[in-house]
């Protein structure tokens, strides 16, 4: 077989898709990820807590509790519901349900006010409900991944994807800025007067926004994958056929474990460090806003320049992946996390590392952004924060297709959503376990590194090598 050949080869040793198909892949990050970006980052979480709750350490708290109910609920699921796609064939129909479910669910939070709108604990459960979802769509996204990627270009294209999905959750945010934010804010000649769609600012809705943009924007960019990238072959087996397959199937592999013991590591592995990344992201913004006390326009130009350094992190660590492997890619991204939480959490108005004096009162520039020692380097860390983060989660994905029997690739990511979910009610639930237990957001969020460090220390047992399936 020639390079060229070798090259269209999927490393299922079948034909690899089209570019418009492979492309159109990464474009469903682009369509999906800026709701995590602006919803459960930087815009509408931070804006939850702080003025819907109206109580920085008790949102916290009650948004960690929440994420834990919607772990749960995946990790019950989703490797069933991965077991029975693979039995049936297809992974589209099954996203094009979880998008149709997600989108109005979304455009909901615009009725997330302060003493009113929906109340506190609906937007709660609409939380639940955007997260099963979510992660329900990415095991199969994720799963089509093995099957339309080139072989020397797996570790590119999903690192490409994470990037598009960071870029364009960048590019709503400057639109977020510059039509709803700053208008009325800044005399700049080049910021409108006032605010696009008469978006009313007092109301709080240049927050609340963010869930109908998102919503509209995962609504038509996901289309380009219906439209290009080539789906599984159905099996024929109609719908109750598969569930009852796909059950046994599941319980076939359970039985089987000790075959696939360096994967299972793995997942265990990942579950434990994926724990401590999901879990930066979703309280990073909660904690700045909390402790620096940032208003949306400053959250919003965090949110720009974190996502951008996101993106280059992202293709930096697709490129790192394909040259030194996935392992040594998520070793890379796990350590680094770890190192950078223990900084960020460090950092105090008057000190950094617990011991180095800072000056609270110096003024580093005119503008009022970032402008004390303190916040520009809480600032600055996070901008490599992102860039090792979105290499953990490219290259973990990369590395589970490397690993997953051939032909049991969906269930095996459907395992993969559970080790994932794990994050979603462990380390939030320990994160409101510690910011109750001390009253406290930096003890909460200084949590993590436990995770992140064990993650660390398995993953070092973990061969890179494709697993057969058990006879």
């Amino acid at each position: 077989m020639s390079q060229n050949q070798a090259a269209e080869q999927t490393i299922l040793g079948t034909p690899a898709a089209s570019p418009a198909g492979y492309y159109s892949w990464t474009l469903f990050e682009w369509a999906r990820n800026p709701y995590v970006i602006l919803v459960t980052i930087y815009l509408f979480a931070p804006y939850f807590s702080t003025t819907v709750v109206g109580d920085p350490v008790k949102g916290q708290s009650l948004l960690g509790y929440t994420n834990s109910i919607s772990g749960a609920l995946i990790a019950l699921l989703a490797p069933f519901l991965g077991a029975i796609a693979d039995k049936n064939g297809r992974r589209k129909p099954w996203i094009a349900v979880f998008v149709t479910l997600m989108v109005p669910s979304v455009f909901l939070l615009w009725y997330s006010v302060p003493g009113g709108g929906i109340g506190i604990y609906p937007v709660l459960g609409l939380i639940v409900i955007i997260a099963v979802v979510f992660e329900f769509s990415a095991v199969f996204h994720n799963a089509m991944l093995p099957s339309v990627a080139p072989r020397n270009r797996l570790g590119f294209l999903s690192g490409l994807a994470i990037g598009l999905g960071n870029v364009g959750g960048l590019l709503l945010m400057i639109f977020v800025l510059y039509a709803f934010a700053l208008p009325g804010q800044l005399d700049w000649p080049f910021i409108p007067e006032t605010t696009f769609f008469g978006i009313d600012q007092a109301a709080n809705e240049h927050n609340r926004i963010v869930g109908p943009l998102t919503a509209v924007w995962l609504m038509l960019f996901s289309l380009p994958l219906f439209m290009f990238t080539p789906d599984g072959i159905s099996s024929g087996a109609g719908i109750g056929e598969s569930i009852h397959q796909g059950l046994k199937e599941v319980w076939y592999t359970i039985r089987r474990v000790r075959h696939y013991a360096n994967v299972a590591l793995y997942l265990i592995a990942r579950m434990i460090f994926n724990d401590g990344m999901v879990g930066v992201l979703i309280f990073g913004g909660v904690y700045a806003a909390g402790v620096f006390h940032w208003d949306t326009i400053t959250m919003l130009i965090f949110g720009i320049v974190t996502s951008f350094s996101a993106a280059i992190g992202a293709l930096l660590g697709g490129w790192f992946d394909d040259r030194f492997g996935s392992k040594a890619a998520v070793l890379l991204a796990v350590g680094g996390t770890a190192l950078l939480l223990t900084v960020g959490v460090s950092i105090e108005w008057d000190s950094m590392l617990f011991v180095i004096p800072l000056n609270p009162d110096y003024q580093l520039w005119e503008l009022v952004y970032f402008n004390t020692p303190a916040e520009f380097l809480y600032f600055a860390n996070t901008q490599f924060f992102a860039m090792f983060i979105t290499v953990g989660f490219a290259s973990a994905r990369s590395m589970m297709a490397r690993i997953s029997p051939p032909d049991m690739v969906t269930q095996f990511f459907g395992l993969y959503a559970l080790s994932g979910t794990a994050t979603a009610f462990l380390a939030p639930l320990l994160v409101g376990v510690f910011t109750d237990a001390f009253n406290s957001q930096r003890a909460g969020y200084a949590s993590l590194i436990i995770l992140l460090t064990l993650g660390f220390v398995l993953m070092i047992f973990v061969r890179e090598e494709q697993a057969e399936r058990a006879s």
